[in-house]
């Protein structure tokens, strides 16, 4: 990570409305290039609804989104692909029926300005070549995760918003999901997490943001985190789900 660049990604008092329900009431954050921060907080904090309107699927509605120097606020998710910014997903968007190495072909179409990542590497660093050839449709939910990870990184992306990709890996493929997260951010790679299994987060971060109630709540190293007493009042001290 370096902090002498500057910010990849500036949000400045980010807003989101459903209603007359705020899930984000002036979030800020900024990330810098070969830097991995952390999404945390209880259920219903704002944290995937955050990353979902930096990826587009939600237009903001207030603050702004700035992304290499450009206001990015409100742009479609297939434009922001090609400025360099994906993502992943609770539950993998993949297309079924189509095969592996297609699902990732089809994802490097929408490259970087026309910039895609070398699939076969790609599929090759995910432990996916071995199943190029297979139906998206006949993967367990851990290959489905990686696959949609692929497809993410076939991209080219600057910015990779990975929202709980570890949920239901098991010990070793959290770990190996772990090692290639900080080597993407070793490259310079810019990663916005939002995970709930706070080990992995150690692995992975290198500072957290804590959520509540759509508002940033504390900022820094997971381990201030957990004896700072207004995370451990909301979050840290409750037991919570996805």
């Amino acid at each position: 990570m370096s902090r002498d660049a500057a910010p990849i990604l500036e949000v400045t008092a980010l807003v989101k409305r459903f209603g007359g329900f705020r899930a984000l009431d002036g979030v800020s954050l900024s990330l810098h290039p070969g830097e991995v921060l952390g999404l945390v907080g209880p259920n219903g904090s704002g944290k995937t609804t955050c990353i979902n309107v930096i990826s587009g699927l939600y237009r903001p509605d207030g603050g702004s989104i700035h992304f290499a120097g450009h206001d990015i606020g409100g742009l479609a998710s297939h434009a922001l692909a090609r400025l360099g910014i994906n993502r992943t997903f609770q539950s993998p968007h993949c297309f079924l029926s189509l095969t592996v190495a297609e699902n990732v072909a089809v994802a490097a179409a929408y490259g970087n300005g026309g910039e895609a990542a070398d699939s076969d590497r790609v599929l090759a660093e995910l432990d996916l070549a071995r199943l190029a050839d297979r139906p998206a449709g006949e993967l367990n939910s851990a290959e489905q995760k990686r696959l949609d990870l692929a497809r993410a990184l076939a991209t080219g992306p600057k910015l990779l918003l990975v929202d709980e990709l570890a949920a239901g890996l098991n010990p070793t493929e959290l770990g190996a999901m772990a090692e290639r997260l900080r080597a993407l951010a070793a490259g310079g790679m810019a990663l916005l997490v939002v995970e709930h299994l706070m080990g992995f987060i150690d692995k992975v971060t290198d500072r957290v943001i804590v959520m509540n109630a759509g508002r940033e709540i504390f900022e820094g190293r997971l381990a201030e985190a957990t004896r700072d007493p207004t995370v451990v009042q909301v979050f840290l001290g409750r037991r919570h789900g996805g």
